[in-house]
């Protein structure tokens, strides 16, 4: 061949390529592997310890039971695109028509990379975030786009200035998450407004990646970007019932706003996946009117990081308290680790337990992970007694000191 196989560019995009042409695992392969193997608490990977409701699962049960086991329709069952909707306008305001602005996807991830193959090509440019979660970065390389990573700042912001700097006439997408991940970072308005200028400026679409919209803490609140003044008509707004029902198995997501978009979307995920999760859409309808649960969750969660935070802190680690999301970034500086990737290897027998090093996130030998090379990422959506016991075990680092 004389070209290099488009996976080749997604593995290096992503950090995956070595310098021999071999192939790696992710981070999170290796670390859940370093955690199965030593016995280690896995606090690595974002992914629940519990299930979502009993009621939700029931509401799956009962859609196999009713024979909804073939295909979905391409754009997702009807009562679950009504619900979405209903949703945007109840908890934001959003004027959404489920029949043509509203796709359901196999989980938020498919959304992203879909929006990114349909809107982006050779010769355009896509700014995101830095650290930034791996999919946006493989999106791109697959779509032949250029990636263009903004670094958030030492404290973990938006840097507009850097982002204004970054744009050009070039820039085709600019792709957002937030919160966060994975610094649980959550924007404000005000940072929103700075994204939201450029994107007019540029002629930009904004892709904004919502998942964790519930997932807020304290006085934090989550600003989807198309609620902002005129940004309804360029925006394309992802989220996920994973992270808001616990259920990240089911891989049920959406992307809303202009129907041109999503109609260039559809385009695109059609030959993607077409449908998927039958019985779990009506369910996944169902749960979007509830709100308590949600909630639940999010005051649940806030305590958990409370209780992680502190552990760390009492640890040695510097802490930057997430607003959002499942995770907290931890600087591991202080105990006299200046590369995090060696800390997270080591953790497991210096304390028995996993993380995640947050230049993972970052293009390689980039000034983000250079920035960020002590720092990593622990997740607290584990039950209470689990993360207790890793507190416990990350007492042992206070010895380093």
């Amino acid at each position: 061949m004389t070209t290099t196989p488009r996976w080749r560019a997604v593995a290096a995009a992503t950090g995956l390529l070595a310098a021999d042409g071999t192939v790696a695992r992710t981070i999170f392969a290796e670390m859940t592997t370093l955690a199965a193997r030593t016995g280690a608490i896995n606090l690595g990977q974002g992914f629940p310890d519990v299930d979502g409701p009993d009621w939700v699962k029931a509401a799956a049960k009962d859609a196999i039971d009713a024979g909804r086991n073939q295909y979905a329709p391409g754009d997702g069952v009807p009562e679950l695109r009504a619900a979405i909707a209903d949703h945007q306008r109840r908890h934001y305001g959003l004027d959404v028509d489920p029949d043509t602005e509203v796709l359901v996807t196999t989980g938020a991830t498919e959304a992203l990379t879909t929006a990114v193959l349909a809107l982006t090509g050779p010769g355009d440019e896509v700014i995101t975030l830095e650290p930034f979660y791996d999919s946006h970065a493989a999106a791109i390389a697959m779509a032949g786009a250029t990636h263009v990573p903004v670094p958030l700042t030492a404290d973990l912001r938006l840097d507009a200035a850097a982002l204004r700097a970054a744009a050009s006439d070039r820039t085709a997408m600019i792709l957002i998450n937030t919160p966060h991940n994975p610094t649980g970072t959550v924007l404000t308005r005000a940072e929103l407004e700075h994204v939201a200028a450029v994107a007019r400026e540029r002629d930009a679409v904004v892709v904004s990646d919502e998942v964790y919209e519930h997932l807020v803490f304290d006085d934090a609140r989550h600003v989807p970007v198309a609620t902002l003044p005129g940004m309804a008509g360029r925006t394309l707004t992802v989220s996920s019932s994973g992270k808001t029902f616990s259920l990240t198995g089911w891989k049920v997501g959406w992307v809303h706003g202009p129907a041109e978009l999503v109609t260039a979307i559809r385009t695109v995920k059609q030959f993607v996946t077409y449908a998927s999760g039958s019985p779990f859409q009506p369910a996944i309808a169902r749960a979007l009117a509830d709100d308590d649960v949600p909630r639940e969750l999010a005051a649940s969660l806030a305590a958990r990081r409370d209780l992680l935070c502190d552990g760390l802190r009492a640890a040695g680690f510097d802490v930057v308290v997430p607003q959002g999301t499942y995770f907290v970034v931890a600087d591991g500086a202080p105990l006299g680790f200046d590369d995090g990737h060696d800390l997270c290897r080591r953790l497991p027998d210096l304390a028995g337990v996993v993380g995640v090093p947050v230049s993972a996130f970052c293009r390689a030998s980039s000034p983000a992970a250079d920035a960020l090379a002590s720092r990593v990422r622990f997740t607290f959506v584990k039950r209470s007694d689990v993360l207790r016991d890793a507190v416990g075990r990350l007492a042992a680092l206070a010895e380093l000191r």
